[in-house]
C-alpha cells in the first residue's frame, strides 16, 4: 500500500537529510511521456524533465524494453572484468555522431561530474598541464573538481571549501547582462577575446590544459553566446594547443533540436561530456573526444566499477534509436518554434519578463522587476513556480540570480499537454501582478 503525501515527508524528513533539496512536496506513483501522477492520483505536466534527463519522455517504451530485456541477461559484470556488446556498440555509435571528421574514443562513467572529472583528467594527462579555465554562471556538478569548477557559491560550493586547484574563472557571453558592459554585434564578440588577456593576467597558456565550458549555461540561467562566439575560442586554444571541453551533459541529446547543442555554433570540440538524457532515466554519463587525447591515460588510469553499466547502455542505445530513427529530432526542433513563439508572446505582455534565449525547445525567461535597471526578480521567480505547482504545472528555476524560468519539457510532449502548460503559466503570471 502507497503512502500519503503528508506520511512520506514525515518519513522523507526523518530519514533524509535536508542537503538533497526538493522543488516540489509531491511524491510521484507513476509517469508516461510528459505526465506525472503523484500517490494522491493528481496529475502534472513536466516542464522539468528530471533537470533534463528525460528528453524522451518518462517510460519510453523503447526505453523499458531495452532495460527489461537486458536485465534478464545479466546486470553487473564490471566492465573491467568482463566486458559486453553494448558498451562497445554504444561507443562506437557516439564516436560515429559527435562532430568533428577524426578519429575518436568514448568512455563511460555514471553521472555528469563524473564525466567532466574524467575529460579534465584526460585533458591534463594529454597536455602535461595542470590548470583549467572555466567560465562565472557555468556549472559542472557537486564533487571536489567540479564544484570548484561550477560558479555560484550558495548552495553549491557553501561550505564545502577549500576548492581543487589549478582551476580559473573568466566571464561568459551573457548579452543580457554583458560582463564588459557592451552591446552584441558591436562589441565583436569582446568576451571570447579575453582569453587572450586572460592568459596574461590570470593564468598562462602554457600552463592550461583545458578550457570547458557549457554551449548553454544550464544551472547558470540557459545563458546563450552568439554565433561568432565558440568558433573564435575554439582558435585561441588551438593556438596554444588548448583542449576545448564541451560540456552537454544538459544542452545534448537532442535539447536544443540537435543531438549535440554545439552543433549550433559549427566547431567539433576536442572533448564531449554527455549524462543526462544519455541514459534515458539511468545514470550513464560518457567522455567522447579526440582519439589522440583519450588514447593517451595508461591502462587502468581510467574507470569505474559502474561505469558503463549494461543496463544503461541497453537504454542509451534505445535513446539514439528514438532521437535518429524515430525523428525525435524533427519533433525537438519543431517544438523548439512552439515553445519560443510562447514564450516570446508572453514577453510582450508581461513586463516581468526581461529576456527570451536558448536554442530550439533549450528556452528560458529572465525574470525582472523593471526592464531598464535588470533588477532580478528572484522572489517572484521562486513565487511563479509555486503557483504553477499548485495548478498542475512543474518546472524550475535557474541562474546565479534564481530568477530564471527554465524549459526541459519531455521532447514526446502533446500539442494539448504544451497548451494547458502554457496556460497554467499564463494564468500564474498574471497572478503574480496581483
Amino acid at each position: 500500500m502507497t503512502h500519503h503525501t503528508q506520511t512520506l515527508l514525515e518519513l522523507r524528513n526523518r530519514h533524509v537529510p535536508q542537503g538533497p533539496f526538493n522543488v516540489t512536496p509531491t511524491f510521484v506513483r507513476e509517469a508516461r511521456g510528459a505526465l506525472m501522477i503523484d500517490v494522491e492520483g493528481r496529475e502534472y505536466i513536466d516542464f522539468a524533465g528530471g533537470i533534463g534527463v528525460n528528453n524522451v519522455g518518462h517510460c519510453h517504451p523503447k526505453v523499458v524494453q531495452a532495460i527489461q530485456d537486458q536485465a534478464g541477461k545479466f546486470i553487473h559484470t564490471c566492465f573491467h572484468i568482463a566486458m559486453y556488446e553494448p558498451y562497445v556498440d554504444l561507443a562506437a555509435k557516439l564516436n560515429e555522431l559527435a562532430p568533428g571528421a577524426f578519429d575518436k574514443m568514448t568512455m563511460f562513467a555514471n553521472s555528469g561530474a563524473e564525466a567532466v572529472e574524467n575529460a579534465v583528467k584526460i585533458a591534463r594527462y594529454a597536455t602535461g598541464r595542470p590548470a583549467v579555465i572555466c567560465f562565472e554562471n557555468g556549472f559542472h556538478g557537486r564533487t571536489l573538481l567540479t564544484m570548484t569548477l561550477t560558479s555560484k557559491v550558495k548552495p553549491y560550493k557553501w561550505g564545502f571549501g577549500p576548492y581543487a586547484p589549478e582551476v580559473y574563472r573568466m566571464p561568459y557571453a551573457y548579452c543580457y547582462r554583458c560582463p564588459f558592459g557592451l552591446s552584441y554585434p558591436s562589441c565583436g564578440t569582446a568576451c571570447a577575446d579575453h582569453l587572450e588577456d586572460f592568459f596574461i593576467s590570470h593564468v598562462a597558456a602554457e600552463q592550461t590544459a583545458a578550457v570547458i565550458a557549457e554551449p548553454i549555461q544550464g544551472e547558470g540561467g540557459f545563458v546563450t553566446p552568439p554565433p561568432e562566439y565558440f568558433p573564435k575560442l575554439q582558435a585561441i586554444c588551438n593556438k596554444y594547443g588548448i583542449a576545448l571541453i564541451i560540456d552537454e551533459v544538459q544542452t545534448g541529446m537532442g535539447r536544443t533540436g540537435k543531438l549535440f547543442a554545439i552543433d549550433h555554433w559549427g566547431i567539433a570540440p576536442d572533448i564531449i561530456t554527455l549524462a543526462k538524457s544519455l541514459g534515458g532515466g539511468l545514470p550513464l554519463s560518457a567522455v567522447t573526444g579526440r582519439a589522440d587525447l583519450m588514447n593517451k591515460p595508461h591502462v587502468g588510469g581510467l574507470g569505474g566499477t559502474y561505469a558503463g553499466n549494461p543496463i544503461a547502455c541497453r537504454a542509451a542505445l534505445a535513446v539514439l534509436e528514438i532521437l535518429i530513427e524515430d525523428k525525435l529530432l524533427e519533433t525537438a526542433e519543431t517544438l523548439g518554434r512552439k515553445v519560443r513563439a510562447k514564450l516570446v508572446d508572453l514577453q510582450q505582455r508581461h513586463e516581468i519578463i526581461g529576456d527570451v534565449r536558448g536554442k530550439g525547445p533549450m528556452l528560458a525567461m529572465e525574470l525582472v522587476r523593471d526592464r531598464h535597471s535588470k533588477q532580478p526578480a528572484a522572489d517572484e521567480a521562486k513565487k511563479l513556480v509555486k503557483l504553477c505547482f499548485d495548478k498542475g504545472l512543474v518546472l524550475i528555476s535557474c541562474g546565479n540570480f534564481g530568477n530564471v524560468i527554465r524549459t526541459l519539457m519531455p521532447l514526446v510532449i502533446t500539442d494539448e499537454q504544451l497548451e494547458k502548460g502554457f496556460a497554467i503559466l499564463e494564468e500564474s503570471l498574471v497572478e503574480l501582478r496581483k
